[in-house]
This record gives structure tokens, C-alpha cells and sequence, in this order.
């Protein structure tokens, strides 16, 4: 007997969701630097390392349900250039932008047809039960995957509300006073994105499901396919 592909799925999300949450905050780190702040210079928050970024809470759901979240990058907002606001600005950016890089060049390689889009490596297993002959892996579900993936943290990034990115690029045509008196009210934001986020894992409410149609829509402009055979 041979298990069915499918099994392999939640190894496909961990590697894509692993991959694109260090070069989202890796990113993050990077940008920041050039910009003026060593601070995750100096905890090798720049890294391709997955250690260095993945949150302990976010790393435990990423186990249990397939979904996760990486550990912030610390910023010093006032040694940022050329001001603090279009610094924090520049640096929120660059993690969905990195994303969609990333996601662009998984893309490319689907489009260029190098490897098959079923699962097609037999992977033989006689540690298991009789009955039980192997599992079967492919690169080109991982690489729906990673394009699917990296779509997702980017356009989930772009929310305006705090501490997502998408709030820093538009907090940063607000007043300096009113900017500051959103950033002092942060964990409520975190807090109702996280609650958002279990809500809909766990009690299936659906909140995330307007983030859809954005996805497949840039699903469809990258690969050019209708959707992800996921």
C-alpha cells in the first residue's frame, strides 16, 4: 500500500512557512541596519538561520496546526534615517516585499516547468507497519507551497492595524503626536490579531477568509495558473 501523497502536506507547509518567515524577518532586520539601527545586527537577527527567528509560541503552532508566526524585530525607531517615521516605514516594507520576491521566483520556476506538479519521488518505507510501502514527496507541491505561502504572510502583513506591517506605511502620514499614541497602544492590536488568527484555526469563524481573493488573485498573476492543486 502507498500513502497518499496528502501526508506529505504538512511537511510542505512547515518548510514553506519556515522559509518565509526568516527572510520576512531577516528582512526586517536588514533594511533596519542600513537604515541606521545595529541593534539585530548585534543579536544575528540578519541570518538565513531559522533560529534566529522563530518565535517559541509561533514555532509551537507552526507544529500543531500548521501556521505560525516569527519572532519580532526589535527596532530603534530614533536611530533610523532619514527620520523615524519613513525609517519604520521603509523597514515594515521589506518584509512583504521579500515575500513577494520570494514568492516571484518559486513562481518563475513553476512557470518554467522544471519539475512536475504532482508528488513523483517514492520514498520507500520498511520501518512501517505491513501494508504500509512508502510515501511519495514532490518539489513542485513544496513549490506551491512556498509561492502560496509567501503570498500569504505578505498580504497578511499589509493589514493596517498594529503591530502589522501595513500600519507602519500608513502611520507615517500622521501627525508625530498621534503616531506615537497609536505605537504606546500596540499589545491591544497584537492582541486582536492574535485572537483573529486562533479564532479562525480553531473555532473555523472564517475572519481570514477576505484575505482569499487577494491571495489567488496574486496566485494567479505570479504562476499564472487558476489556483494552487494544494
Amino acid at each position: 500500500m502507498l500513502l497518499a501523497p496528502i501526508g506529505f502536506n504538512i511537511v510542505y507547509r512547515m518548510i514553506a512557512l519556515i522559509i518565509a518567515l526568516t527572510v520576512h524577518e531577516a528582512s526586517h532586520a536588514l533594511v533596519a541596519y542600513w537604515l541606521g539601527d545595529t541593534n539585530d545586527k548585534n543579536k544575528k537577527r540578519i541570518s538565513l538561520n531559522p533560529l534566529a527567528h522563530l518565535d517559541p509560541l509561533g514555532t509551537l503552532m507552526l507544529f500543531f496546526v500548521g501556521m505560525g508566526w516569527g519572532k519580532p524585530v526589535m527596532i530603534d525607531a530614533e536611530k533610523l534615517k532619514p527620520n523615524f517615521k519613513i525609517g519604520m516605514a521603509l523597514v515594515a516594507a521589506a518584509g512583504p516585499l521579500s515575500n513577494f520576491l520570494l514568492a516571484a521566483i518559486f513562481a518563475i520556476i513553476i512557470r518554467l516547468k522544471i519539475f512536475p506538479l504532482v508528488a513523483d519521488i517514492r520514498i520507500p518505507l520498511p520501518f512501517m507497519p505491513s501494508g504500509y510501502q512508502a510515501v511519495y514527496f514532490g518539489f513542485g507541491p513544496l513549490l506551491q507551497w512556498l509561492v502560496w505561502l509567501n503570498l500569504g504572510l505578505a498580504i497578511f502583513n499589509l493589514i493596517p492595524i498594529n503591530p502589522l506591517d501595513g500600519s507602519r506605511l500608513w502611520q507615517v502620514i500622521l501627525p508625530t503626536e498621534w503616531y506615537l499614541r497609536i505605537a504606546r497602544v500596540e499589545l491591544l492590536g497584537l492582541g486582536l490579531i492574535l485572537g483573529i488568527f486562533l479564532s479562525d484555526v480553531f473555532l473555523g469563524t472564517g475572519f481570514l477568509a477576505p484575505l482569499l481573493a487577494p491571495m489567488l488573485a496574486a496566485w494567479q498573476l505570479f504562476t499564472g495558473m487558476s489556483a494552487p492543486s494544494l
